[in-house]
């Protein structure tokens, strides 16, 4: 007779640390949480997507992918394994719905980081850069972050386009995007997996569900990415303000709204945080000259919401603005004159009435500039940084880091690296009072060569929001984008063994 140890423990942090959870299931079929002790632990791989940058001949592209550097026997560790690996790899490009296939995608992939700690970065210039697909393994996947930046100097679609390459899930929400004749907005749907997707897209404008055609089952071939024009899906009048929600029937796939205006430029509108009764919208320019908040309430009850700026020195109501009602299933929406007045802020949302919470999704539709030399940006709502959240791609100047603490007051370790080219990364601590936001600008590494990442970490204190605002000005045009920060999923809990379970096998 031999012995088989079979750790069943072990079973279960191992699919935890693939799937991002472990549940139980009661007998009345609801899904709890264990009660068990947990622990965190370094995910073991990380997927993400980056959209077709842009159709524009004289578009330039940079990819600049970094796994941040963490503690010594923790996610990105110093060292790499000889399983690590993150790499991005060119999708396909399907057929669009009514549409024919795009430009195929080019052969080599770009920005493959080696090391944790060290930003790679990649040009991929002209309209025929494709959609990328990506994954990190081992010490190269806990936090590994990349970041897509594009300036098209003139054309329709002018503009600095920046997004943060997105996770593959199957429930989105697109607050601030539109069908007007004016704006060119296409939902870009990718696939990373080896089996077809199949999406849902669902229009809501100020009156309620906008009906649609071709938006139902839409097939997103094994590592192919789809653009969907917003105004080829509905025949009903243009609305200026619509609420997208993508969703999954099988698989799942990356979700990002590419828009782009013809007297504001154009950008990436990222997902909004999901619905939720408070937001935060981090990170609106000092110098904003125009600022549109949009929301949604996908559920059954009204959402009185108090409208609120968080800036340098305290929480104010904004003169004008200070509340804003939004009908079920309709999609709302309200300009904010001189909101930042000189300086930088986030949006806090709660609800009017404490007692009637309502979930939620917003975004804002931020403008630079005036006249024909305008330029705009998106922000999303987004949630707080549980742990740690990374932004590549920052310049030796035009970068600007916002931390705003809506709650408790917050200590924060801002990080530096290394630049894609030489440099030697520092770090700094800000204490950021509750009810302020922190403008973190000038806070490079030492003997910068390249671009280099920004590392947020929590330390203690309360919630933390962050957004990072890149200026690259251009024949008096203030283009700019605005990346929230997301919590880089470098860890999952997973439960703590108590014992080794063990069978006998004869």
């Amino acid at each position: 007779m031999k012995r088989t140890t079979l750790s069943l423990i072990a079973v279960a942090t191992a699919l935890a640390a693939v799937t991002g959870f472990a549940a139980l299931t009661a007998p009345d079929g609801t899904t709890k949480a264990p009660d068990i002790a947990v622990q965190p632990l370094p995910v073991e791989r990380s997927s993400l997507l980056c959209p077709a940058p842009s159709t524009s001949e004289v578009a330039e592209t940079a990819y600049t992918s970094y796994t941040p550097q963490g503690k010594p026997g923790t996610a990105g560790a110093s060292g790499t394994s000889a399983a690590a690996k993150a790499e991005l790899k060119p999708a396909a490009s399907a057929a669009t719905p009514g549409g024919s296939t795009a430009k195929k995608p080019a052969s080599k992939a770009p920005a493959t980081v080696t090391q944790p700690g060290t930003p790679v970065s990649a040009e991929a210039n002209g309209g025929a850069a494709p959609a990328l697909t990506g994954s990190a393994t081992g010490t190269l996947a806990p936090g590994w972050t990349v970041q897509q930046t594009t300036v098209v100097p003139a054309g329709g679609a002018r503009g600095l386009l920046g997004v943060t390459c997105t996770a593959p899930d199957t429930d989105f929400w697109f607050p601030a995007a539109s069908t007007v004749k004016d704006r060119q907005d296409y939902v870009h749907l990718t696939n990373p997996d080896d089996t077809a997707a199949v999406a849902d897209i669902e229009l809501y404008g100020p009156e309620g569900a906008l009906p649609s055609q071709l938006t139902e089952g839409i097939p997103v071939p094994a590592h192919s990415s789809v653009p969907v024009l917003l105004s080829t899906l509905t025949g009903e009048k243009p609305a200026a303000d619509v609420t997208v929600h993508v969703t999954t029937r099988s698989g799942r796939v990356g979700a990002v709204i590419g828009s782009a205006d013809d007297k504001l430029g154009s950008d990436w509108l990222p997902a909004a945080a999901d619905p939720s009764s408070t937001a935060v919208l981090p990170g609106i320019p000092a110098d904003a000259t125009s600022v549109r908040l949009v929301a949604y309430v996908p559920g059954e009850d009204d959402a009185d919401l108090k409208i609120q700026l968080v800036g340098e020195t305290g929480t104010i109501v904004p003169a004008g603005a200070q509340s804003l009602h939004v009908k079920s299933g309709m999609t709302a929406a309200v300009d904010l004159p001189d909101l930042t007045r000189g300086e930088v802020g986030s949006l806090l949302l709660t609800p009017s009435d404490a007692k009637k919470p309502t979930p939620f999704v917003a975004a804002l539709r931020v403008v630079r500039g005036k006249g024909e030399k305008q330029e705009v940006a998106f922000v999303p709502a987004t949630a707080a940084i549980s742990a740690r959240a990374t932004v590549p791609d920052n310049r030796a100047t035009g970068s600007t880091l916002a931390l705003t603490a809506p709650g408790a007051t917050a200590e924060v370790k801002v990080t530096a690296s290394a630049g894609t080219e030489g440099g030697t990364p520092v770090s700094k601590t800000f204490t950021v009072k509750a009810g302020t936001t922190t403008e973190v600008g000038g806070f490079v590494p030492t003997g910068l060569k390249g671009s280099y990442a920004l590392t947020v970490e929590r330390l203690s204190g309360g919630p933390v929001h962050a957004a990072r605002a890149l200026v690259l000005p251009q024949d008096g045009i203030p283009m700019f984008t605005v990346q929230t920060l997301s919590d880089d999923r470098g860890t999952v809990e997973v439960p703590k063994a108590k014992q080794d379970l063990s069978v006998l096998d004869d």
